[in-house]
């Protein structure tokens, strides 16, 4: 099984788009992996016949490092191969620390009786990602890199057998009252994340009513003016506006890191505002790079492709890991006045958007009767701060600075 993604420990087995006696070339989609995040196409990068598959498609929490099939030089003997295991492969052999920092891209030849040689397909060598500095070993400062185990046929360890299940509980007297529904690899690692961020993020929230009708009646005017070329969100004005803030106030565009066993503070100089999707599977936060140097329409058209490719499963890693700001906006389900979000770490700021709504304020300039009162259209942002980087008062600095430029909306268009 290999590590597609620099968090993942275990995954899914989809289809398979090769079968055995099949010609293998570098590049070749092999089967589709479910990893911790998305639904990914697994590429081979080696010349050769799959001469085995040993976890079928639909085969849940196949941990990384372990054998999916077996691949041998062309010319090979398939054949041999037919009644091959994962025992055989060593079964659920975990990777050594040796392995993971080589980075090893091909397997050992497998001596199979009366055949070539063969490997099995653990985690062939694949193209190394661009995934963002954040996705790097913090205590090594070396990227992740996808391994395979290594055996020789003589000396294969077996697999220890299956537990054996438990018994069923007692009989039911009448119609379920529940159902249970296995976790998915997704919906693991979201729990692990998130219960990591609170238990190790000292959070502290604050919360700023903000008027929204400039920035409406801005958004209303440049789609108007763009004749369907393009049209704007108020969820892009309000991730232009997050990372302008974010430049503004510096620190609340860091994150709390440990490196080589130093904690620094490390605070970026380029925003890439993470955004929440919710999708089919669970939250995503698929990011928007360099939100500051763009433009709202370059804006509108990249939150499009990467919404819908989240919803798809068809995000790369690099796409959804390394943000160093995130905005969650809840505004389209208008029973929503407001909510606080969880910091996606290490990230040290998240945005949490409310819904639109019609509140009554003083007019300017009048003091009291009815006609002393105007309808304003608000929405409530609420901040959420981790306490280890970024100090009480800086958060309510940036809060205040958030406010006026999504007050001040033709900010964001200078």
């Amino acid at each position: 099984m290999p590590a597609l993604s620099p968090t993942m420990t275990a995954g899914n087995i989809g289809a398979w788009n090769k079968q055995p006696g099949d010609a293998l070339a570098p590049g070749d989609v092999l089967v589709e992996i479910e990893t911790d995040k998305a639904q990914m196409d697994f590429e081979f990068q080696e010349d050769g016949v799959l001469a085995k598959i040993l976890k079928e498609s639909g085969e849940k929490d196949v941990a990384v490092g372990n054998p999916i099939g077996v691949f041998i030089e062309e010319g090979g003997d398939v054949g041999a191969f037919a009644d091959f295991s994962v025992e055989d492969a060593g079964g659920n052999k975990s990777m050594s620390k040796e392995e993971k920092q080589a980075g090893q891209e091909a397997a050992n030849a497998t001596e199979a009786p009366e055949s070539g040689s063969g490997t099995a397909p653990a985690a062939p060598k694949q193209e190394t990602s661009s995934a963002p500095a954040a996705e790097e070993s913090e205590s090594s400062g070396e990227r992740l890199q996808p391994t395979i185990s290594r055996w020789k046929g003589k000396q294969m360890a077996q697999a220890p057998p299956a537990a054996a299940a438990s018994p069923a509980a007692t009989a039911a007297t009448g119609p379920p009252t529940y159902e249970d529904t296995p976790a998915t690899s997704m919906r693991k690692t979201i729990a692990s994340r998130l219960t990591q961020s609170m238990n190790q993020n000292p959070h502290y929230f604050v919360a700023s009513s903000v008027s929204a009708s400039k920035l409406l009646k801005l958004r209303a005017a440049l789609n108007a003016s763009a004749a369907g070329a393009y049209k704007l969100s108020v969820n892009d004005f309000l991730i232009k506006a997050v990372a302008i803030a974010a430049k503004k106030v510096p620190i609340a565009n860091s994150s709390w890191r440990e490196i080589d066993g130093q904690v620094v503070i490390r605070t970026h100089h380029v925003v890439d505002v993470s955004v929440a999707v919710a999708t089919p599977i669970g939250l995503m936060t698929p990011i928007v790079r360099n939100v500051t140097g763009s433009g709202l329409e370059s804006i509108s058209s990249q939150i499009k492709d990467l919404g819908k490719r989240a919803r798809d499963g068809k995000l790369k890693p690099e796409e959804y890991q390394g943000g160093t700001i995130t905005i969650s906006n809840m505004g389209m389900n208008e029973a929503i006045d407001r909510f606080t979000a969880v910091i996606n770490p290490p990230q040290a700021t998240i945005v949490a958007v409310g819904a639109v709504k019609k509140v009554a304020v003083p007019r300017e300039g009048v003091d009291d009767g009815a006609e002393g009162f105007e309808w304003d259209e608000q929405i409530v942002l609420t901040g959420s701060f981790d306490h280890k980087v970024v100090d009480g008062a800086v958060g309510g600095e940036y809060m205040r600075e958030l406010k006026k430029v999504i007050e001040s909306p033709l900010n964001m268009v200078l």
